[in-house]
C-alpha cells in the first residue's frame, strides 16, 4: 500500500511504536496521549492499514467525552490529496474551498465558514499570509504531518479562538518507529484539460540515539507543477435599476444611467429594479506552482518522567498566477442598447450599433496576475515532566510567523480595442454570455481572433492598475499547562494551565489606484499600442480543451501581453506630449503605498483554564472553564476626497487630501464554561452529551479602520470600510449530543445533532445615498457591523463499516440550518453550506489497496444583498470524487495510481442560483498522478 513522505514512515513502522517510552509525544492527539478513560471522541477514519489499528480507534471513541473527528497518517497516506485541506474533506461535517488548479485552500466544519475555524500545528496558532485568520492549507502539503484533529466540542482545556471546530494538525516523532527508517517519494501528475504536468519529491529520515533516549526525524518535499485554470466571471457586477418599492435599492447602481428599454428617459414603474449586465469576462489563469517544505524534530527522554522537543517547520509556496482573459464592459447608457429583450426583470439580449467610440462595445484585452509568494515557519520548544505519580507538568514556546510580499506587483491591465463595430449580446442561462462583434472593415471578433488578424495597433491603452500586499504576521506564544491525579470518587484528574498569546499584523499596500495611476493612460490619455513600438501583444493563445465544458458562442482563441514588456514600452513613451499640457511620465502611474488600506493590528491575549476529569462505571467527562482576556490596537489612515475629476465615459479619478493617522483600542473579558458526559448504555451503545459557551476573534482586517473608494474610477461611486477596533468577537452557546452504536469491532454508526445560538456575528451593512464629505456626489457606504444573532443546528449521520474479506465503507451526512438578524430583517448566514456529505468504499487485501471517495458540498450563500435586499451571491453545488489504487512490490517498493475531480466538476456562482446571473466560473479538469515509494 502507498504512502506519502511521514505518512508511508508511520505505516512502515507501526508494529516498532507500541515500545515507545511512556510519555507520549506532544505533537499526538489528546485522546492518543490519554488513556481510553481520559480520552476525547475519536471518529477516527480508518481506509487502509492494521486492523488492531481500527480496533484502537473505536476503544478510544466509547469512552470519548467530546466530539472529535481525526484522520491519521494512514488515511493521508491513502487518499489522493495535493495538501492538508484535501485530506480533511472526507471528515464528517468538513467542506473545503479551492483556489486555482483545483487545491483544497480554506475549511469549513459543520458549514460554518473558515473564519469560524481556528487551524493550529501541535497546539500552535498558524500565522497565515492573507487578510484574516483563516489558515490556507494550499502552503502546507500534507506530506508534512502525521495527523489531524477536527475538534467540534469544546473542553476548556483547549485553544479557544473556534465556533465551527478547531483543526490541529499533529506533526510526527521520531519515537513513534524506534530506530532508523526512511521513505525516498517520487510522484508525477497530469491534468486531462490542461496537458500540464506536474512532479514531486518527498523524502524522511528518522532515527533514534544513545540507547533510545535521543531521536530526529527531519523531512522535505520538493514540488513544481503547472496548472491552468478556466474562467468567467463578471467583474463590473451586474447593474439593476433603482427600485421606489425597495427600501434597499432606492438609488440603484446603473451609473451610467438607468435601464431605459422604451427611451423615454424616465424611470417607469415596469422599469423598477430591472436587471442587465455590467461586464463580463472569459479566459484562463495559468500557474507554475512551485511549493519547498522542511520539517525538523530532535526529541530528548532521558527517563520515562521527562521529555523535551524541539521542532520546527518551514514552507515556502510560489505560485504567481497569470490570468489571461477578454473583457467585455456591456454597462448600459443611454443610447448605448437598443432592441432590448426582457425576461422575468433581465435584460436577456440586446444590440450594441452606437457608433460613438465611447457608446460603442469595445472588447478588451485583460491581464490579470496574482503575485503570491508565501513564507511560513514554525518554530517551538515543549518539555513535559512528570514531577511525581499524581503530577505532571508541561511548558511550550513557539514563533509562528508568515509573510507576503507582493507589493505592486499584481496587475489588473486592460487594453481596449479601438475600432468601429456593431456587437450583439444574449444571455442564454450557459456560464459566458453569447456575444458576436463584427467590425466596419470586415472582421469579426471570433474569426479574426482565431486567424491572427489583430495587430497592436488595433487597441489603445486602458485601465492600468498595478497593486499588491505586502503581509507580515507574527504570533509568540506561550503556555504552562498540568494535570494533578485525583482518583477521588468520581475525580479522575484536574488539568490547569495559562497561555499568552501576543499577535502582530501588518499590511501595506501598494498599488497606484490611490494616484490615478490606474486611470493615467486611459480615456483621454490612451495611446495607440502600435505607437508603444510594436511586440506588447505576445501571445495568442488557442488552449485545449478551453471552456468546453460552456456550451455559448464567444471567441474561444485571445489574445495577450505580457505585463514586463507592456510597462518597458510605457516607459519608454515617456516625454511624448500628453493631451491637455505636459508629457507622458510612467513614474506618475507607478505603484506607491496606500495608506487608505493598510494596517497595523496587534493583539495581546491571557487565558487560563481549570479543568476536572470525572470517571464513574458508566459514564465519564469533564466540567470546566476558561477565561480569556484580549487587548487589540489597530492603526490606520484615512484621506478625505477633495474633488472628482471626469476623464471620459465611466472613468473618474478621485482627488484626496493628505493621510491623517486613525488608532484604535478595545479590551475584552469572555468567561467560556464547559460540559461533556459520555454515558454508556451497552457496551455496544453510547451517548454523548456536550454544552459550551464560545467565540471566534473578528478577521484581523475588520478590525483596522481602513476604506477604499476605488470603485470612483470606473464611475461606481461606493466607499467601503474594512472595519474597526472596537468589533466584538462571535461567541456563540453550543450544544452537542451524539448517539454511537458499535456493531461490529472494527464499525460504527452513529447519530449527532447540534446547535449554536452566535451572538455579535459580523455581517456587512449596505448604506445607500449617503452623503460623505464630496460636492456633488452621493456614495453607497459599506461596513462590516456587529448583527443581531445568529442561529445554527444541524444533524450528522456516519456509517463506517470494514467486513473480513477486506472490503469497507464509509458514509456520512451532515444537514445545516440557519439564519442571521440584522435589526429586524432577517438574512442567510454568509458561507455556509446547508448540507455536506460524502461516500466512500475501500478494499485491502494482501499488497492490494483501492479506494473511491465522493465528498459534495450543496450550494450557500456567500454574500447578501448585492443588488439590493434578497439578491445573495450563491455558490452552487459540487462533488469531488478521487479515487486511489496502490499495490505493494515487496516490503520496500509500491507503486500507486490517484485521479483527483475525476467528474470533471468546476466551482460555479450566481444570483440566487438564476442561470441568467451567472457570478463565477472555475473549472480546474480531472488530474492523475502516479507514485513510486521506496522504504528502507
Amino acid at each position: 500500500m502507498a504512502g506519502v513522505g511521514i505518512a508511508a514512515l508511520l505505516s512502515a513502522g507501526a508494529a516498532q511504536a507500541q515500545t515507545a517510552p511512556a510519555i507520549p509525544d506532544p505533537a499526538t492527539s489528546a485522546a492518543e496521549a490519554q488513556s481510553p478513560e481520559e480520552a476525547q471522541a475519536l471518529d477516527e477514519i480508518i481506509v487502509m492499514g492494521v486492523r488492531g489499528s481500527v480496533a484502537r480507534a473505536v476503544r478510544l471513541k466509547r469512552d470519548a467525552a467530546t466530539v472529535q473527528d481525526s484522520i491519521s497518517a494512514l488515511e493521508l497516506g491513502m487518499f489522493p490529496d495535493d495538501n492538508v485541506a484535501d485530506s480533511l474533506s472526507h471528515i464528517t461535517g468538513v467542506s473545503i474551498s479551492r483556489t486555482a488548479g483545483g487545491e483544497g485552500q480554506s475549511v469549513s466544519v459543520r458549514g460554518l465558514g473558515p473564519e469560524y475555524t481556528l487551524s493550529t500545528f501541535n497546539g500552535r496558532i498558524l500565522a497565515t499570509d492573507g487578510a484574516g485568520r483563516d489558515f490556507a492549507y494550499d502552503v502546507l502539503p500534507s506530506d508534512v504531518i502525521s495527523g489531524a484533529d477536527v475538534i467540534k466540542g469544546a473542553e476548556a482545556a483547549n485553544t479557544e479562538g473556534a465556533i465551527g471546530g478547531l483543526i490541529n494538525l499533529r506533526s510526527a516523532s521520531p519515537f513513534d518507529s524506534p530506530g532508523q527508517q526512511g521513505i525516498i517519494r517520487l510522484e508525477g501528475d497530469r491534468n486531462r484539460m490542461s496537458e500540464l504536468d506536474g512532479r514531486k519529491l518527498s523524502a524522511v529520515y528518522s532515527n533514534t540515539f544513545l540507547d533510545g533516549t535521543l531521536g530526529l526525524l527531519v523531512g522535505i518535499v520538493a514540488e513544481e507543477r503547472d496548472d491552468r485554470t478556466d474562467v468567467a466571471g463578471n467583474d463590473g457586477g451586474w447593474s439593476r435599476n433603482a427600485d421606489p418599492t425597495d427600501e434597499s435599492w432606492l438609488w440603484g447602481n446603473t451609473w451610467g444611467g438607468a435601464i431605459d428599454p422604451n427611451n423615454n428617459g424616465v424611470l417607469d414603474p415596469a422599469e423598477y429594479g430591472l436587471i442587465g449586465p455590467g461586464q463580463f469576462r472569459v479566459g484562463s489563469i495559468l500557474e507554475e506552482k512551485k511549493r519547498n517544505a522542511y520539517t525538523a524534530k530532535l526529541e530528548w527522554r532521558p527517563s520515562d518522567n521527562f521529555r523535551l522537543v524541539v521542532d520546527g517547520l518551514s514552507t515556502k509556496l510560489d505560485s504567481p498566477q497569470v490570468g489571461y482573459q477578454q473583457s467585455f464592459y456591456t454597462l448600459y447608457a443611454p443610447g448605448r442598447w437598443s432592441n432590448m429583450q426582457i425576461n422575468d426583470g433581465i435584460v436577456t439580449s440586446f444590440d450594441m450599433t452606437n457608433p460613438d467610440p465611447e457608446l460603442r462595445l469595445n472588447p478588451e484585452l485583460l491581464n490579470q496576475t496574482t503575485y503570491r509568494v508565501v513564507e511560513t515557519q514554525l518554530y517551538g520548544v515543549n518539555a513535559e515532566w512528570n514531577v511525581s505519580d499524581t503530577l505532571t507538568l508541561t511548558g511550550d514556546v513557539y514563533l509562528s510567523t508568515s509573510s507576503r510580499s507582493s507589493g505592486g506587483q499584481d496587475s489588473y491591465v486592460v487594453l481596449r480595442m479601438n475600432q468601429p463595430n456593431t456587437a450583439s449580446v444574449e444571455l442564454s442561462g450557459a456560464r459566458v454570455p453569447n456575444v458576436t462583434v463584427n467590425f466596419a472593415d470586415g472582421r469579426d471578433l471570433a474569426t479574426g481572433l482565431a486567424n491572427g488578424q489583430f495587430t497592436d495597433a488595433d487597441f489603445n491603452t486602458h485601465y492600468f492598475s498595478l497593486a499588491g500586499d505586502n503581509i507580515d504576521d507574527e504570533i509568540t506564544g506561550a503556555s504552562f499547562k498540568g494535570q494533578w491525579e485525583v482518583e477521588r470518587g468520581w475525580l479522575a484528574n484536574v488539568q490547569f494551565g495559562v497561555t499568552y498569546t501576543d499577535r502582530t499584523k501588518s499590511r501595506d499596500l501598494v498599488n497606484n489606484s490611490l494616484t490615478g495611476g490606474a486611470d493615467y493612460y486611459s480615456g483621454n490619455y490612451a495611446i495607440n499600442v502600435g505607437d508603444l513600438g510594436g511586440g506588447v501583444i505576445s501571445n495568442s493563445f488557442n488552449l485545449p480543451n478551453f471552456m468546453s465544458e460552456v456550451d455559448a458562442q464567444f471567441p474561444r482563441t485571445f489574445l495577450a501581453f505580457d505585463i514586463a514588456t507592456y510597462q518597458a514600452a510605457l516607459a519608454a513613451y515617456d516625454g511624448t506630449p500628453r493631451p491637455g499640457g505636459g508629457v507622458y511620465d510612467y513614474s506618475a502611474a507607478a505603484p506607491t503605498w496606500n495608506p487608505l488600506q493598510s494596517y497595523r493590528v496587534g493583539e495581546e491575549s491571557w487565558a487560563g483554564f481549570v479543568q476536572a476529569n470525572l470517571e464513574a462505571e458508566r459514564w465519564s467527562g469533564n466540567v470546566g472553564v476558561r477565561v480569556v482576556q484580549t487587548t487589540t490596537n489597530a492603526q490606520a489612515w484615512d484621506a478625505k476626497i477633495l474633488e472628482i475629476i471626469e476623464n471620459g465615459a465611466f472613468n473618474y479619478t478621485a482627488i484626496y487630501d493628505d493621510p491623517t493617522e486613525i488608532t484604535q483600542e478595545n479590551e475584552y473579558t469572555y468567561v467560556l464554561p464547559s460540559l461533556n458526559l459520555n454515558y454508556r448504555f451497552t457496551e455496544e451503545l453510547r451517548l454523548r452529551l456536550g454544552a459550551a459557551k464560545t467565540m471566534a476573534r473578528p478577521s484581523v482586517e475588520t478590525l483596522a479602520p481602513t476604506n477604499t473608494t476605488e470603485s470612483v474610477s470606473w464611475g461606481e461611486f461606493t466607499q467601503i470600510y474594512s472595519g474597526n477596533a472596537a468589533l466584538k468577537p462571535y461567541s456563540a452557546v453550543q450544544y452537542d449530543a451524539s448517539l454511537e452504536y458499535y456493531f461490529r469491532p472494527d464499525s460504527i454508526f452513529n447519530i449527532a445533532v447540534f446547535k449554536k445560538d452566535i451572538e455579535d456575528q459580523i455581517t456587512t451593512s449596505w448604506e445607500p445615498g449617503q452623503d460623505i464629505g464630496v460636492p456633488g456626489y452621493l456614495f453607497n457606504v459599506s461596513r462590516p457591523i456587529n448583527g443581531d444573532t445568529a442561529e445554527v443546528h444541524g444533524v450528522e449521520v456516519g456509517l463506517q463499516h470494514f467486513m473480513d474479506n477486506g472490503f469497507g465503507l464509509r458514509a456520512q451526512y451532515t444537514r445545516n440550518w440557519s439564519k442571521s438578524f440584522v435589526g429586524d430583517e432577517e438574512r442567510p448566514l454568509e458561507g455556509i453550506a446547508p448540507s455536506v456529505y460524502s461516500l466512500g468504499a475501500f478494499y485491502e487485501r494482501g499488497p492490494l489497496s483501492l479506494s473511491v471517495s465522493a465528498d459534495h458540498t450543496d450550494g450557500f450563500t456567500t454574500a447578501i444583498n448585492v443588488l439590493g435586499e434578497g439578491y445573495n451571491e450563491e455558490s452552487d453545488p459540487i462533488t469531488w470524487v478521487t479515487a486511489h489504487a496502490s499495490y505493494k512490490i515487496n516490503d520496500n517498493i509500491d507503486i500507486s495510481i490517484e485521479g483527483q475531480n475525476l467528474l470533471d466538476e468546476a466551482n460555479t456562482y450566481s444570483i440566487n442560483g438564476n442561470p441568467l446571473l451567472p457570478q463565477g466560473y472555475y473549472r480546474y479538469g480531472a488530474s492523475y498522478k502516479l507514485g513510486l515509494s521506496y522504504r528502507f
